[in-house]
């Protein structure tokens, strides 16, 4: 969506409250005399392009990240106190978001984002997790409390086993039963390893550990959380999580004789499912077969605009480009949001279940004013501290996240414009995928 600023208005509109405010606060830092030359149009972050198309970013360059940081401050001193946002005055809900140690990897994050509540085997996930923190002790000295990390979890699971099995789902509970079984062979090894004082391998045996706890995590699930409203049933939904392959095929060798690679994505339908239901269709459809990066500017890695004038994917059932409703679960919450924004809602310090805390987070890009603008076109996050600082970044609330890459993401690093996706496909979870039944085309519009 083109604006007539000539500013960065979706940048600006992270530190104020409204259109208005947001078109005041624009004038008066490119205003002519104070300093600063009026940014090109095209220069916009997660937002559209002047041609209307929905962007994840545009040209951010040094200038951008340098002065990131000082947007806020720049804020504060032309607005007044009663037209700031409740995240830029002090306030314990503000000061507890920041305190609080955030989750930054992106298994954990799916991991805590599922709604159950079997509190032994979320022990077990904090023990394992805790060992991440443990290993930063110099030398061997970290064994001691990584050892007990594991002798606790073994613990737990061997005093709480029928309690834990009691929770699975009744046809999961065969999948349940094997996670319990692989995650004792697990903390076996892990035994070994400490026990061989091979710190190296620490990582890696607790890793698989929190793999096969994740999976009994999954076996809770019985059936779908929530019913979705039913404005939305003539859109695809995923009923709960799809597990994605992506190849990536770099236009040249970049870093390390890198040609391309593999990421593995997977994509949270239990928080997110109009919006990973729309993806995982177009994934089905081989939609992004052959498409090229179209975005890559350090700050995200973007794709899935088609060929043409289309800004979207254009449903041949309907004739009109898909539109998916802006949709965000709030931790807590028993339902997403639809159509509003957590700024919109007044909602500013709650944290997404699934928020941008990781790198390759994997959100639906939109137009700038326009929550509900989003269609095909995605974006990958690429973190970076000053722009996106955990648990307090411009984008958690206003876009939305719906999966996490959590195997291959550094290949991101590497993607440009003109790198080609040769494929996406569903590797896992495709059963959970509700597709409606097409209509005949008419003229009326779409959600």
């Amino acid at each position: 969506m083109a604006n007539s600023l000539g500013c960065n208005p979706c940048l600006h509109a992270s530190f104020v409250g409204s259109l208005r405010t947001r078109k005041a606060f624009c004038e008066q830092r490119c205003a002519p005399g104070r300093g600063s030359q009026r940014r090109p149009q095209h220069q916009r972050v997660c937002c559209a392009s002047s041609d209307g198309s929905p962007d994840a970013t545009s040209s951010l360059g040094a200038t951008l990240r340098t002065c990131a940081l000082g947007l806020a401050a720049a804020a504060t001193l032309c607005l007044p106190m009663s037209m700031m946002p409740s995240p830029m005055m002090p306030s314990a809900e503000a000061k507890a978001l920041l305190d609080r140690e955030p989750v930054k990897n992106a298994r954990a994050l799916l991991r805590y984002a599922l709604p159950i509540n079997d509190k032994y085997v979320r022990q077990m996930q904090r023990e394992l997790e805790g060992i991440s923190e443990a290993l930063r002790i110099p030398g061997n000295k970290s064994l001691g409390p990584v050892a007990r990390a594991f002798r606790k979890t073994e613990s737990v699971l061997g005093n709480n086993k029928q309690a834990i099995i009691a929770d699975f789902a009744d046809d999961k509970k065969d999948d349940g039963l094997r996670a319990i079984a692989n995650l004792e062979e697990a903390l076996k090894v892990c035994d070994k390893v400490v026990e061989s004082s091979d710190k190296q391998a620490i990582p890696s045996v607790q890793q698989n550990a929190l793999t096969y706890v994740g999976q009994i995590e999954e076996a809770m699930m019985k059936g779908f959380p929530f019913e979705v409203p039913s404005q939305y049933d003539n859109l695809p939904q995923l009923k709960g999580r799809a597990y994605l392959e992506a190849k990536i095929k770099l236009k040249e060798k970049r870093y390390n004789n890198v040609e391309g690679g593999i990421m593995k994505i997977v994509v949270d339908g239990y928080n997110a499912p109009v919006t990973a239901g729309a993806f995982v269709d177009l994934v089905e459809k081989k939609f992004y077969d052959g498409m090229e990066v179209q975005r890559s500017d350090g700050l995200v890695v973007q794709t899935g605009r088609p060929e043409g004038d289309d800004e979207g994917y254009r449903d041949p059932n309907t004739g009109e480009i898909r539109r998916v409703p802006f949709e965000i679960m709030v931790e807590g919450d028993k339902v997403p949001i639809y159509e509003e924004t957590l700024e919109d809602v007044r909602r500013f310090n709650e944290n997404p279940a699934l928020p941008f805390n990781a790198f390759g987070t994997l959100a639906l890009a939109r137009a700038e004013f326009d929550a509900n603008s989003g269609s095909s076109q995605v974006f990958f996050l690429l973190k970076e501290s000053e722009l996106t600082p955990t648990g307090a970044n411009l984008l958690d609330g206003r876009y939305a996240v719906f999966g996490y890459v959590v195997d291959g993401a550094d290949l991101l690093q590497e993607c440009q414009v003109g790198d080609v996706i040769e494929y996406i496909k569903v590797t896992d979870g495709g059963q959970y995928l509700t597709v409606p039944v097409p209509h005949p085309k008419s003229s009326s519009g779409t959600i």
